[in-house]
């Protein structure tokens, strides 16, 4: 359904300017928000096209591609902020909220200088966009989203991500919560509790979001993930997962946890199985839904060989994000990085072939992936984990974070993440690590740690990427049953499971100590990685179960 409101300059024969009658959707902006509808032009559910037109006429070095996906730049911010992301503390949540650096807390009258400061940014637009959407396919715990912002770029990007509604839904949808962005326009830094021009706060009172100060599609996306971490374990007793998720043609269903940059998308895209979706899940006590209506997928070195379920959803209705094209042919360079490590795609969930619609799984995870990415090159490729083991990697939530995922990060950095999704947590990490634990012994999981990065050495001591031939292969093992009955060795101070023979992988890259041709030495460089995981699992020691403390590395 569109509907678009537009300032009427023509005066009516009388010389008085005729009333005209407002939309519910401007009615609703105009009370909720103080929107000023009868000044700003209101595209209210537009569609593909119309959004292209925008963002080509409006939108500096917006461009159409040659495979027909949308151009567009998100300015000085490539990547989130999260070190400015903040939960106003009010009364109803602050007692689940997990503060700290990850929610920063804001005041209710920080809250209300920001949130006029966006609405007045907004009022002055000649033009404002609202997509309407759900996040959540399981109608019983799905929520409704509405956006405002300001961008046509933003608008496409949250109507790829957010699931669509039918025209006729659209007719009587009424948001749960609404975004604000308003990233064109800085916060005031001298603001008390600002730090910095950007602001992304939640209010899970009002039920609202407003973002200031950076113009990553991203933190919209993230935004609304974080408000499913506290709604769903909160209120529903439904575990939110920061995983990607497919199911088999004899509904297994896999699951992978991981941070950005470990492969989540790139995995879960598998053409022998159905995906239900590549970042944002549920586990509930039916099965396993997906939150979102499309794909973010990183796209750097990106190739039709590599990964062609990916590749081939960049068409028309796509949106790529920083990236840069040649002028003449329109085809995009996904190997370069003058703008960013960090270039994107998102398209609605359908443009993967073998998409599972609706993306909801009445079966329960078969197996369950976490995927780290160690750029020290010393964890196997594939390890076999029991209950406590997968407890503390999952805690632990350990990664090499890749470079451009994040403001300010140009190369690989190690960093452990909770429940590999730390910054976007609301609770306390061992509410939902308690919650996985429940679930595993209930359905009898399967549980691996899958490395996907890198092997022989470290990246910057001689190493290479596991190659994705070879971890698909991994996941190929997995999936039919093989790698859970071939033999098995305990690999070194993390006491790991690691198989000694996988269908199409050669049998030196599974155990690192047997593939190590780097210039530091092996061992040391094992011991130092166990220290970090000892040292960070400290802030949890308290909470942890014996079991759980002597399943990390012995140091």
């Amino acid at each position: 359904m569109v509907t678009q409101s537009v300032n009427r300059t023509a005066l009516h024969p009388s010389g008085v300017q005729p009333q005209r009658e407002h939309t519910e959707i401007e009615e609703e902006l105009h009370e909720r928000a103080h929107i000023d509808y009868d000044r700003v032009a209101i595209v209210a559910n537009p569609s593909v096209a119309a959004l292209y037109e925008d963002a080509l006429v409006y939108e500096t070095g917006s461009a159409i591609t040659s495979t027909g996906a949308l151009s567009a730049y998100s300015g000085a911010k490539t990547g989130r902020s999260p070190s400015d992301k903040r939960i106003v503390k009010e009364e109803g949540s602050s007692e689940h909220i997990w503060w700290g650096p990850v929610n920063k807390p804001m005041t209710t009258d920080v809250w209300k200088i920001n949130r006029e400061r966006a609405v007045d940014y907004l009022n002055t637009r000649n033009r404002i966009y609202v997509i309407d959407g759900y996040a959540g396919w399981d109608e019983r715990y799905r929520i409704n989203v509405r956006v405002v912002c300001a961008r046509a770029y933003h608008a496409l990007f949250m109507r790829n991500m957010l699931i669509r509604p039918s025209r006729e839904d659209l007719k009587g949808f009424h948001p749960d919560y609404v975004i604000y962005n308003a990233g064109a326009f800085p916060a005031n830094r001298f603001t008390t509790g600002m730090t910095s021009a950007t602001s992304v706060a939640i209010n899970f009172a009002e039920k609202e979001m407003v973002i200031l100060g950076t113009e990553y599609a991203g933190e919209m996306k993230k935004g609304i993930f974080t408000v499913l971490f506290y709604e769903m374990p909160v209120k529903h007793n439904v575990l939110t997962l920061h995983s990607s998720a497919n199911e088999g043609k004899d509904g297994d269903v896999t699951v992978f946890f991981g941070l950005s940059g470990t492969g989540k998308t790139t995995l879960s895209a598998d053409h022998k199985r159905a995906l239900i979706g590549d970042d944002e899940h549920c586990w509930s006590d039916k099965g396993v839904f997906n939150i979102e209506g499309g794909c973010y997928a990183k796209c750097i070195g990106l190739s039709a060989e590599k990964e062609p379920d990916i590749f081939n959803a960049i068409k028309f209705g796509a949106i790529l994000e920083n990236t840069v094209f040649d002028p003449i042919t329109r085809i995009v360079d996904y190997d370069d990085t003058t703008l960013t490590e960090n270039t994107r795609c998102a398209y609605p969930i359908e443009y993967i072939e073998n998409t599972k619609i609706p993306c909801i799984s009445s079966n329960h995870p078969t197996n369950i992936v976490l995927l780290t990415c160690d750029a020290r090159g010393v964890l196997p490729p594939i390890s076999k984990l029991n209950t406590e083991q997968t407890m503390y990697h999952f805690i632990s939530g350990y990664t090499s974070k890749m470079a451009g995922t994040e403001d300010g990060v140009t190369e690989p950095q190690a960093t452990f993440s909770s429940c590999f999704a730390q910054p976007f947590l609301a609770l306390h990490p061992m509410r939902y690590a308690k919650m996985l634990a429940e679930k595993i012994s209930q359905h009898n999981a399967n549980a691996w740690l899958l490395n996907t990065g890198w092997v022989g050495a470290g990246a910057t001591t001689g190493g290479k990427r596991c190659p994705l031939k070879y971890t698909r292969a991994i996941l190929d093992a997995i999936h039919s049953g093989e790698l859970a009955k071939v033999e098995y060795e305990t690999y070194e101070t993390f006491n790991l499971e690691v198989p000694k023979t996988c269908s199409n992988v050669p049998d030196d890259i599974l155990n690192p100590a047997k593939s190590w041709t780097g210039s530091a030495d092996f061992k040391e460089e094992v011991t130092k990685l166990g220290q970090l995981f000892s040292e960070n699992f400290k802030r949890f020691s308290d909470e942890a179960t014996p079991e759980v403390l002597k399943a990390g590395p012995q140091v």
